[in-house]
C-alpha cells in the first residue's frame, strides 16, 4: 500500500495543478454542461426529446465496440473528434438535417460557438481542442472522414429506435448523408443495415396490420 502510495505522489500526471489553468478547466467544463439541454430533434423510444449529449455518448461508444474493427486507425484520435464535433451547440443549439442549407453559414457559426466555449480554457488545452474541430470540419483525414460516418449512422439508428414518424421522413432518412456512409466498406455495410431497418418500417407505415 505504501509503495502505491508513493508512486502515486510522484507521478507528475497526477500532481497538483496550477490554480489558474485548473480553473480554465473547471469553467469550459461548466459551459460545456450545456449541451445536455441542446435538443435535437429526434426522440428517444420513449418519447422523450433527445439532447446533443446524449447523442454524443453513442457516437463515442460506437466507435468504442468498433474500436477493433478499426485497425490502422488512430483511435484515440478519433475518439476525440467525436466527443467535440457538437459542442458549438451548446450555445446556439442543433439544427434538424432537413433545414440545413449550404449557405446558411452554419459551420462558420458552430466554429465561432465553439471559440467561445473554449475561451476559458488554457491556451494549449484550447489550441488542441480548437485544431481538431477543424480537423472535423475539414473531413480530410480518415479518422475525420471515420468520425463523420458514425455521427450520420448514429442518427440514423436512432430514428429506427423512435415512436414511427410518417413515410416522409423515413424517405429523407435513405438519402441522409449517404456520402459520409459510403467512406469505406464498414460503414456502407453498417448503412446497409439501417436503411434495411428504415424500409421495414416504412413498409409497416404503408401497410398497416388489420385490426380484424
Amino acid at each position: 500500500m505504501t509503495d502505491r502510495t508513493n508512486t502515486a505522489n510522484t507521478n507528475s500526471s497526477l500532481a497538483r495543478m496550477d490554480t489558474d489553468r485548473l480553473s480554465g478547466l473547471l469553467s469550459f467544463l461548466q459551459a460545456a454542461e450545456q449541451l445536455k439541454d441542446t435538443l435535437r430533434s429526434g426522440t428517444t423510444r420513449e418519447k422523450r426529446p433527445e439532447s446533443t449529449a446524449e447523442h454524443t455518448w453513442r457516437l463515442a461508444l460506437m466507435i468504442l465496440i468498433f474500436e477493433r474493427e478499426l485497425e490502422g486507425i488512430d483511435f484515440q484520435r478519433l475518439l476525440k473528434l467525436c466527443l467535440i464535433h457538437d459542442l458549438g451547440e451548446a450555445i446556439s443549439g442543433d439544427v434538424p438535417a432537413p433545414s440545413q442549407r449550404q449557405d446558411d453559414d452554419r459551420q462558420e457559426r458552430e466554429r465561432r460557438d465553439f471559440e467561445t466555449l473554449c475561451a476559458p480554457l488554457p491556451e494549449d488545452v484550447r489550441d488542441h481542442l480548437m485544431a481538431l474541430w477543424s480537423e472535423y470540419a475539414a473531413a480530410v483525414t480518415t479518422e475525420a472522414q471515420l468520425a463523420k460516418a458514425f455521427d450520420k449512422l448514429e442518427t440514423m439508428l436512432q430514428h429506427l429506435l423512435m415512436p414511427p414518424g410518417d413515410v416522409i421522413f423515413y424517405e429523407f432518412n435513405l438519402t441522409y448523408g449517404r456520402d459520409r456512409t459510403d467512406f469505406s466498406p464498414l460503414t456502407r455495410q453498417i448503412r446497409d443495415l439501417v436503411d434495411k431497418g428504415t424500409r421495414q418500417i416504412m413498409e409497416d407505415l404503408q401497410n398497416p396490420a388489420s385490426d380484424t
